[in-house]
Formats: structure tokens, sequence, C-alpha cells
């Protein structure tokens, strides 16, 4: 969204602070400033309009809730994308969540010309695009639409800085050799029978898009070939932007401050958590024992010094970004696997079934840099082999003719969705040991009960209704148990 930027530092500090005091009209100004810029990017993580609007009504909430915890509160906006972010991973690790309604495009007031223009310059920026990984594209939407800053990008996906200036290096030049291998295949594809072959069919599929920009980048016919100077800003300003829905402004403003839905706003600002030690929530973890695992040891953002943000300015970014993002396993512009994953486990291509992140789709965990932070204090983040806990049977019993009694395990909760239906089922599944479990409370306007004892590995149901008889717009609780875990539970 170049040229259409949001609010500047200045109001992001004045709208923090008033967060923070719990003005209820900041909220408003905060949802127009910001709301529709998230709503674009939410839409191009989960590519559904109802979960888009979930999405950003949790992370208003999320913000308002967590106001106080910001300790940089000139950089709000960052904030929010990271907030955003988390909710929409956990919303595409939810195997029942909303699919197939994606949201319509954002008016444009343009002649059929112009549209055709539009149009045939979108079929190259997506063929362009499709050479980079999933982390690439998504990094080149931020930085370019959305107009984030590196230092923000490192807060969003829970990144060293240094590693985040490599992605946005690496995706600038990826992009540029990109667009030229586009070009050339669009209008000097007589001129090289491979670029020929490879682009049979247009736009460009992943591996062909890969394909093309190693044959280009070797290829002494195509390197003799000019091609018109064409920016990347402007080239992808041209991609779709996922409208708002009109009504979604009132919804999100009820959810926010009305009375009645203080219990619901507990429990969404409870997934927003564990934050870092500069208000920033860590990125989402797929299962609860890697949550636990990683503790609040992994932020490694650093505070904004002078040498953090002369790094920042060593980096122009000139690339573009597209709605929706891609697999990580995708190749990028050198033809290689992108060499950095996502830390919530996965690319950010909500298209791609297999990764969470895609929820990310397919939980696996990024390798952390072991780089120095320009924090104060940098640390290195723990790795995830490092909590494992020693093998039992590698321990002879102290007494052979007495059994250990079993270790108790943790209690594993898989939310759901009823949409417009009376009742669906959270899932209760015990790991690692025996657990004795309770549901302890909900949120929303939902009813649940029931207690149980399940063996290692053994689940059961806990049927979840709704206590309001007529439901007008999508709506989010939650379910509580013990010895801990809340499910999340959609409805209407």
């Amino acid at each position: 969204m170049a040229g259409e930027p949001g609010s500047g530092n200045n109001d992001d500090l004045r709208l923090a602070e008033s967060l923070r005091a719990g003005d209820v009209i900041a909220l408003t100004e905060v949802y127009d400033a910001y709301a529709p810029f998230l709503f674009d990017y939410c839409h191009g993580l989960l590519r559904d309009r109802v979960e888009a609007s979930g999405a950003l009504r949790n992370c208003i909430i999320a913000a308002r809730e967590h106001a106080g915890r910001l300790g940089e509160p000139d950089r709000l906006r960052g904030w929010l994308y990271a907030i955003a972010r988390k909710e929409c991973m956990r919303r595409r690790d939810s195997p029942n969540r909303h699919v197939g309604q994606e949201a319509p495009e954002a008016d444009d007031d343009l002649s059929a010309e112009q549209l055709a223009r539009r149009e045939e310059r979108r079929l190259l920026a997506h063929s362009a695009l499709a050479a980079l990984s999933g982390r690439q594209r998504e990094a080149i939407d931020l930085s370019v639409r959305h107009e984030l800053d590196e230092v923000d990008l490192s807060g969003v996906f829970g990144i060293p800085l240094e590693e985040t200036l490599e992605i946005v290096e690496r995706s600038r030049i990826g992009l540029d050799a990109a667009i030229r291998a586009a070009l050339i295949a669009q209008n000097h594809w007589k001129d090289c029978p491979s670029v020929s072959a490879l682009t049979e069919s247009w736009p460009l599929a992943p591996q062909t898009a890969s394909s093309l920009v190693r044959h280009v980048a070797s290829c002494p016919v195509c390197a003799e070939l000019e091609t018109p100077p064409l920016p990347a800003d402007r080239l992808l300003s041209v991609l779709p932007i996922a409208a708002i829905p009109a009504d979604l402004r009132l919804d999100v403003l009820t959810a926010a401050t009305a009375e009645d839905r203080a219990g619901n706003r507990r429990a969404i600002a409870a997934w927003t958590e564990p934050f870092d030690e500069y208000g920033w929530p860590l990125p989402y973890e797929p299962t609860p024992a890697r949550a636990k695992d990683r503790g609040t040891g992994g932020r490694r953002r650093g505070p904004i010094i002078g040498a953090a943000a002369a790094a920042v300015a060593a980096i122009v970014v000139v690339a573009g970004a597209m709605t929706a993002f891609g697999g990580e396993s995708e190749p990028d512009a050198a033809g290689a696997p992108s060499a950095s994953t996502d830390p919530s486990g996965g690319s950010g291509d909500p298209s791609t079934p297999a990764e969470p992140m895609p929820s990310d789709p397919s939980p696996s965990a990024s390798p952390t840099s072991s780089s120095p932070s320009p924090s104060k204090s940098p640390s290195k983040s723990p790795s995830p082999t490092e909590s494992a806990t020693k093998d039992p049977t590698t321990r002879p019993p102290s007494r052979p003719t007495t059994q250990a009694p079993p270790r108790p395990g943790h209690l594993s909760v898989s939310g759901c969705d009823m949409g417009r239906r009376g009742s669906c089922t959270v899932t209760v599944r015990a790991v690692g040991g025996p657990v004795n479990w309770r549901v302890t409370g909900t949120s929303g306007e939902l009813r649940a009960g029931g207690s149980g004892h399940l063996a290692a590995g053994q689940s059961s149901g806990v049927t979840v209704s709704r206590t309001n008889g007529t439901c007008w717009w999508p709506q989010d609780g939650s379910v509580s148990f013990a010895p801990g875990g809340s499910a999340s539970v959609g409805y209407c």
C-alpha cells in the first residue's frame, strides 16, 4: 500500500499512551488509522474474509488489553502487526478454521483501459514474486506495501535484527533478478529458445519462475537483452488490496468495550501471550511443550539504539509485495530453498496447507541465529534440544522389584468452530502421561462442563454450546481447563 502510509511516529506515541490510559476514543482512532492495512495483511495470511475479520478484531482487543506492556510506544504500528501475525498463525493452526470466502478487492475508479494495463502488470508482478520464498514475499509485503522498517520486521517475525536485515537484502536482490527475468520472458521470449520453452503459460508457477531466474543469470543471450527500468515498488503497487468489511468497525469496537464481553477479552488477551522484555509478543508456537520450552529468552530484537538505526539505514528496500504469501519450501530466486524459516514454525503462506506457519500451517521451529543482538544485553536463544529430557529407560531403577509410578502428563486441547450450529466438540488429550482434567470456565456466550481421567495418549470430547439464541456475526470464545489449557471456540 505504498503511497498510503499510516500514522507517523508521533501519532503512534500519542495513541499508545492514550490506550494505556484506557481512552475509548483512542481505540476508535487506532481502528480508523490501522484497521484497513491490518485487515489486508491478515487476509493475505488467512485467505478468508471471515478469518481475517476475526483476526483483526482479536488484534485490536489484545492491543487494548496489553497496551501497557509496549516498551517503545512510538512503535505501536509495528507492534499491532506482530499481534495480528500471531493471531493469524493461531487461526491457521486450527483444523476447524473457516476457508474459501475471500474478501473482494478494494474498489478503484479505473477505466477499462486502465484496468487492462493493471491486469497485465499484475501478471508480471505475480510471475516475479513466484521466484521468491514465502518469508521473502512476506518481508517485502510488510516493508513496502505496509511501510514497516527492519526493526519493526524483527519484532513482527520474532528474529534478530541482523537476520531481518539479511532477509530484506536477499529479498531485494532476489526480486530485482526475478523482475528482470519476468520482463525478458514478457518482451524477449522470441530471442531465446530456452526462455520461450519455460514461459509457455503465464503467470509463471514458482518452480518455473525460479528456473527462469537461474537461466537468465547464466545465459549469454539473455545477458545482452535490455529491459526497461521498472522499480519494484511501482510494479507491486498494482497488486490487489482486500476490502475491509464496512460493518466490521462496529463489531470490533463493541467487542473491545462492551462490559458483558470482558471475559471474552481476557481470553483473547491470553492468546497473545507470552511477551518479550520489550513488550512484543513472542512468535506463535503450535504446541504447548515448545511454547513452554522457549520461554521469554528467545526475543532478540534489542532496543532502538544508534547502531541499529545506522544498520537499518544501510538497507534500501526497492521491492514490492503480494497479498498471498508462499511456502518456505518454495525455492528462492537462486533456485535453492530459503535459509530463513518462520520462527513460529512455517513460512507465512496460508495457501500452502502443509505449513503452520502454513499454520503456520506445519509446525517446525526455525533455527535461531546466534549472532549478537543490538540489545544492550544480548543473549542466545535456547536451542530446542537443550530442553529435552533424558530417556528414563537409560537410568536403572534403584530397586528392581519396585516399579516407579507413571509420570503425570500434560493436557493438550483442540478448539472447535460451531458456526451457526448450536454446539461443537472440544478435544482434550493426555500427552506424556496420565492426566486428571476438568473444565474450569468459559468466556463468551458459551457453556461447557465435564471432567475425567485420561491415560497417556487417550483423548476425550467436551461438548460446547451457545447460551444465546441468535447469531449476528462471527464471534470467538474459549473453554478453560485444569491442569492447564484453553481451547478457542468460534461461533455464529
